[in-house]
């Protein structure tokens, strides 16, 4: 009795499997906007909650991201600059904190749609995007802020003393965590272009030359300071990662 048919049926049966969503119910577009619109509102009414709770912790988090800063006098140079600086403050921490959750959200509504060979690629990809953004800021946080400061503080301090003002602080240090946060993200994009089959690990590979040379345009970019440090590891960063993801893409064999 010949079984290959029956097994080639089985392995094309599961192969479909794989390619039709478990959940095939139809919905119509109403009901698609419908639940599209109760999840933005989920992740605004979140936001609201996590930017309210940050600014009634905001001396909290304003010493944390003050403590890079050592030595330095904050002045407020306007009026107001302490209390409009602690809205941007918080609205940051909220807009962080938001994250993961509409990042969540985000899953749930697409979940449904997705076959089973989808879900084994994107869902990994959406909670790997969170992880790096947040290592992002962490390494901004403990390696670049620390080298940018120092250098800053260092350069002319026997000519001028450093007193500085808050809200330009601030809005050095939380641009800095957050374009470090968006560097980390080049793997993901990697990925993507190379499941997508935009673009393979050979050509990305083929291209290092033009990286190093975008790698130190994006890091004069990025890095809110002009100072040499802070940029040179903000480029080297930005290669330790784009070569991370051609070593992610070559395991995948793409």
């Amino acid at each position: 009795m010949n079984l290959e048919p029956q097994n080639n049926l089985l392995t094309n049966k599961i192969i479909n499997q794989q390619d039709v969503p478990e959940n095939d119910t139809p919905m119509s577009i109403t009901e698609h906007l419908e639940e599209l619109r109760q999840r933005t509102l989920f992740i605004f009414l979140f936001f609201l909650l996590a930017a309210t709770f940050s600014f009634t912790q905001i001396k909290v988090i304003v010493a944390i991201l003050q403590a890079p800063a050592v030595g330095i006098k904050f002045l407020q140079l306007a009026p107001g600059e302490y209390f409009f600086s602690s809205i941007k403050v918080a609205i940051y921490s909220g807009v962080v904190a938001t994250t993961p959750f509409a990042v969540y959200q985000v899953i749930l509504y697409i979940l449904p749609g997705l076959t089973v060979r989808e879900r084994k690629v994107i869902l990994p990809i959406l909670v790997s995007s969170i992880l790096l953004f947040i290592i992002g800021g962490i390494f901004a946080y403990f390696i670049l802020a620390p080298a940018a400061l120092t250098f800053l503080i260092s350069y002319g301090s026997d000519i001028v003393e450093p007193l500085w003002s808050f809200e330009q602080y601030f809005d050095f240090i939380l641009l800095l965590l957050f374009s470090t946060g968006l560097a980390f993200e080049i793997p993901i994009v990697q990925l993507l272009l190379g499941i997508s089959g935009t673009l393979s690990s050979s050509q990305m590979i083929r291209a290092w030359r033009y990286i190093i040379i975008i790698s130190t345009i994006a890091g004069a970019i990025l890095t809110p300071s002009t100072d040499p440090v802070t940029q040179i590891i903000m480029s080297s960063a930005v290669l330790v990662l784009y070569f991370s993801g051609i070593v992610i893409l070559l395991a995948l064999k793409k």
